[in-house]
């Protein structure tokens, strides 16, 4: 029998607050965004705006020129740093070992990496994003077009913390495994081994969704039929990468993850059905966890 992810598990997954203690900045962790280009804008900041739902202090995103100058209107806390450029090139690695070593020491360690989404897959674009990956140490959540960069690259995962969050074809894409059409208890089993042999936690966005770190294996059966619109794979990605910032297990954090933000897609489709939105289920993530504690 799969365990299905329920509240009592998330609630031991998410980090403590003690009433009338002091924290400052960092204590509960900072989260680096790789991601936009010039089509795709929305997703770092759907990224880091669900990361700061999810209680991580502080979020630092890179992205191409355009796509930082336009994340940075979204809000005044996004702090979006501009790559010269239209996407995501080689002449930019310097500049980002550089910045996440620095997030490293001011974050006292407490640090994560969310990359892919909108990145786009031109050529340069998913080199760069191997090259960086061999190199960086940090818990990371591969998600949407970083995925492509590692269909024939899965060699360096084992030494990694990393979550990879594939729906079906990117599934495919990663692994060569069609399995669309399977029943749920056979997709798990596909899905524990590909994560066993490439040294992974998978994450596959399906009907239940499926995790597994080549051990275990988990279901999360929550969510409504209304979050099929663009934009809620990003939500995950940042609430998965908040949690990996504040020192949360990866697995226990993209379990916990998947949960969180289900549970605020049905709360906000209670409301809008029909007319949900990414940003809706940002906006309730404060309200699934505090259902979680309260228990």
């Amino acid at each position: 029998m799969i365990p299905t992810i329920d509240k009592d598990f998330v609630k031991n997954v998410i980090p403590e607050r003690i009433p009338g203690h002091y924290y400052k900045k960092y204590s509960f962790g900072l989260m680096l965004v790789i991601g936009g280009s010039d089509f795709y804008s929305g997703s770092p900041a759907l990224n880091a705006l669900s990361a700061f739902r999810s209680g991580v202090d502080m979020v630092r995103i890179f992205a191409p020129e355009r796509a930082a100058n336009i994340i940075s209107s979204f809000s005044p806390i996004l702090a979006a740093f501009p790559m010269k450029g239209s996407y995501l090139k080689k002449d930019h690695l310097s500049f980002l070992f550089y910045q996440i070593e620095i997030a490293k020491e001011v974050s006292r360690g407490k640090c994560s990496l969310v990359i892919g989404g909108g990145l786009g897959r031109n050529e340069e674009t998913q080199e760069t994003v191997v090259e960086l990956l061999e190199k960086v140490d940090l818990p990371m959540v591969i998600d949407a077009d970083a995925i492509y960069a590692f269909s024939e690259r899965k060699d360096f995962f084992r030494e990694k913390k990393a979550i990879i969050t594939p729906h079906l074809f990117e599934f495919f894409i990663l692994t060569g495994q069609k399995i669309d059409d399977l029943k749920p208890e056979q997709k798990s089993e596909i899905v524990k081994k590909e994560a066993e042999k490439i040294g992974a936690i998978i994450f596959l966005k399906s009907k239940p969704d499926i995790i597994s770190d080549g051990k275990e294996v988990f279901w999360n059966e929550r969510g409504s039929p209304y979050m099929s619109v663009g934009g809620t794979g990003d939500v995950l990605a940042g609430v998965c990468g908040a949690l990996l910032a504040q020192g949360v297990d990866p697995l226990k954090a993209i379990c916990a993850a998947s949960y969180l933000t289900c549970r605020a897609g049905e709360i906000a489709a209670e409301k809008f059905q029909e007319g949900l939105t990414a940003f809706d289920i940002v906006e309730t993530i404060p309200q699934a966890i505090k259902e979680v504690k309260e228990g």
